[in-house]
C-alpha cells in the first residue's frame, strides 16, 4: 500500500503540479459562497454566474443589501437555487452579527452557518486558510474505490481512509488533483477501473469492472 500511495502522489503531482481551486473568488467570503453554490451544480456553471453576483456583492453587508430575491435571480440557473439564496442571505447576516463580517477558520464555526456542511467547510479551510483537510466529493469517492484505497462504505469512511494513508502535507493539493483527474481521465462512464492511465498502471491485471458504491 505504501508504494501505491507514493506512486499516486507522484503521478498526480507530475500531471497537476500547481493545482488551484477551480471556483472564481477574490476573498474568503466569495470562496465560501462559490463552494456553497457548487453543490449539485458544475464549477463551470457557477463560474458563469458568480462574476455578476460578486460584482454587486463580495462581502456579507453587500449581500444583505442586495437582498434574498435579487440573490436568487442571479443564481436561478443553478440547482436548489431558491434554497441556496436563502442560505447565502442568512449566513451573511450571521457573519455580520457573530464574526464581524469575517469568515471563521474552524470547522465548528463554519458548519454552524446555514447551508455549510462538512465538505464546504473543508474546501474553504484548505484552499483559503491553508489548513490541511481532505474534502471528499463524488470524484474522489469514486477514485478511492477504484484504486482500492477505501471500502467506499460512505464519504465519511473514504475521508478517514485517505487521511490515514496520505501524508498530511499532501492533503490540500491531492484533493484538487484527484478531482481534476476524475473529471479528465477516470470519469464515471469513461473508466470502470481498467481504462484510464492510472488505473492501468496500478492494476495491469485487473479483468473485471470496479463496482463503485455511491456517495
Amino acid at each position: 500500500m505504501e508504494d501505491k500511495v507514493k506512486f499516486i502522489c507522484q503521478f498526480l503531482q507530475d500531471l497537476y503540479p500547481s493545482p488551484k481551486v477551480p471556483l472564481n473568488h477574490s476573498n474568503a467570503y466569495t470562496l465560501l459562497i462559490a463552494v456553497l453554490l457548487s453543490a449539485q451544480s458544475t464549477d463551470k456553471k457557477v463560474n458563469e454566474l458568480t462574476p455578476d453576483l460578486f460584482k454587486l456583492a463580495s462581502s456579507p453587508s453587500e449581500m444583505i443589501e442586495l437582498g434574498e430575491e435579487n440573490i436568487y435571480k442571479r443564481i436561478s440557473q443553478l440547482g436548489l437555487a431558491r434554497r441556496k439564496a436563502t442560505h447565502i442571505f442568512n449566513l451573511s447576516k450571521m457573519l455580520i452579527h457573530l464574526y464581524n463580517s469575517k469568515v471563521p477558520s474552524t470547522f465548528s464555526e463554519l458548519e454552524s452557518l446555514p447551508g455549510v456542511g462538512h465538505k464546504t467547510a473543508s474546501v474553504v479551510l484548505a484552499q483559503f486558510f491553508g489548513i490541511p483537510t481532505f474534502p471528499v466529493d463524488t470524484h474522489i469517492h469514486r477514485l478511492a474505490q477504484r484504486w482500492e484505497l477505501t471500502t467506499g462504505q460512505s464519504v465519511t469512511r473514504t475521508e478517514f481512509d485517505l487521511k490515514r494513508l496520505f501524508p498530511k502535507s499532501n492533503w490540500n493539493d491531492l484533493h484538487l488533483q484527484m478531482i481534476f483527474y476524475g473529471r479528465e481521465y477516470c470519469t464515471a462512464r469513461g473508466c470502470d477501473g481498467r481504462r484510464c492511465p492510472l488505473c492501468c498502471k496500478l492494476f495491469p491485471s485487473r479483468t473485471h469492472p470496479v463496482q463503485v458504491k455511491k456517495a
